[in-house]
């Protein structure tokens, strides 16, 4: 199996890519990959680290304005088709997947121009303007949330799931709470911002810090790197208590994941994968600031089925927050409803799901 692979600007289009591709090693250790990004993208810095054949063209995204920036976008549509043509066949490749970003437009656009089979994976709740438009070229759409459904021709999606949770719950790491000072066996709440933080959920915790050592709990707070510095000068104001690990970063976020019994964070896809793979109880803070509010509708989705609390940014301060942990943490039967609600909504075989359709579509195609 010959398989062309797209997708980048954002670990949640990224990280996912990269787990179906373990998957497919895995099943079908003979195939072989091209990854398709671009130049700037962060995936420039990932994918080749992994060892997987990387070739870039250049994409931008259109502006929601008149701009003159998106005569160049279409320019750079159209020769971004052309160059990812000729890699393709030059490839010859099977199946093209792409899971998101504006590099997927025109390398799955292609695809489908040359017949080959295309898939599309939409990770979030709301799907952005790539995908929508990539839905009328492609074969297949996976989706992670049901609520996605209704964006897309309905004699196309498939429910698979976010490859990455497979990652996770496929994972069975040695505990690491110790090596950050905590104590394991202890329940322990996990709050992060995502890689570079968030002020406005650090405020919150902050402003509590001293309320913290009287909890049964542990906590494991991670500031995000750009932050951790004022953070470091406050927490000298407000005390330390014993109980509380302050991490600028973690680099084994899936390690950590496996040993925490409630996270508060934001609601980006991979983490509503990861933390329903594992059935994490969670206090979501989406960010405001994301293309059609879709970390908050993905947050909704966990809220409604009973996986967690949401919370608006604008709504979040101290006493909100200490009030969500302790009314998960202090009613056990609580915690357990929520923990269950969760794993329930958890697609822990994400990739093989994703595996099987590609595989059906090849065949089909023959």
């Amino acid at each position: 199996m010959r398989i062309v692979i797209t997708g980048g600007g954002t670990g949640g289009h990224i990280y996912p890519a990269l787990a179906l591709v373990k998957e497919i090693k895995r099943i079908a250790p003979e195939s072989e990959f091209l990854y398709i990004g671009t130049e700037k993208g962060l995936e420039s810095d990932i994918v080749p680290r992994e060892g997987i054949p990387f070739q870039t063209i250049e994409i931008t995204g259109f502006k929601r304005k008149l701009s003159l920036d998106n005569a160049k976008t279409i320019w750079r549509f159209i020769n971004g088709t052309s160059k990812a043509k000729k890699m393709i066949k030059e490839f010859k490749a099977d199946i093209v997947i792409g899971t998101g970003g504006y590099v997927a437009g025109p390398v799955v656009y292609a695809g489908a121009k040359l017949n080959i089979p295309c898939i599309i994976h939409e990770q979030n709740s709301v799907p952005g303007l790539t995908n929508k438009f990539l839905s009328r070229y492609a074969e297949k759409v996976g989706i992670a949330f049901q609520e996605a459904a209704s964006f897309f021709p309905s004699e196309k999606v498939e429910f698979v799931g976010n490859p990455r949770a497979s990652e996770v719950a496929n994972h069975s790491p040695v505990n690491p709470l110790a090596s950050l000072g905590l104590k394991p066996g202890r329940k322990t709440v996990l709050i992060v911002g995502g890689s570079r933080g968030a002020k406005p959920i650090n405020e919150a915790f902050l402003g509590s810090l001293k309320e913290t050592a009287g909890h049964d709990w542990q906590y494991l707070y991670v500031t995000g790197s750009v932050h951790y510095d004022n953070v470091m000068e406050k927490v000298k104001e407000a005390g330390n208590p014993e109980n509380v690990s302050i991490q600028p970063f973690l680099h084994n976020m899936p390690d950590v994941l496996h040993h925490v019994d409630l996270i508060v964070t934001r609601a980006g896809a991979t983490t509503i994968a990861e933390i329903t793979a594992l059935g994490v109880p969670a206090v979501l803070i989406p960010s405001p600031y994301v293309t059609n509010n879709h970390q908050e509708k993905n947050a909704l989705a966990l809220e409604m089925n009973g996986a967690a609390v949401l919370r608006k940014e604008k709504d979040v301060t101290s006493e909100v927050l200490m009030q969500d942990i302790q009314s998960i943490l202090s009613e056990e039967s609580k915690w357990k409803e929520m923990k269950e609600a969760s794993l329930s909504l958890g697609v822990p075989d994400a990739s093989s799901r994703l595996y099987k359709l590609m595989d059906s579509l090849i065949k089909s195609n023959k």
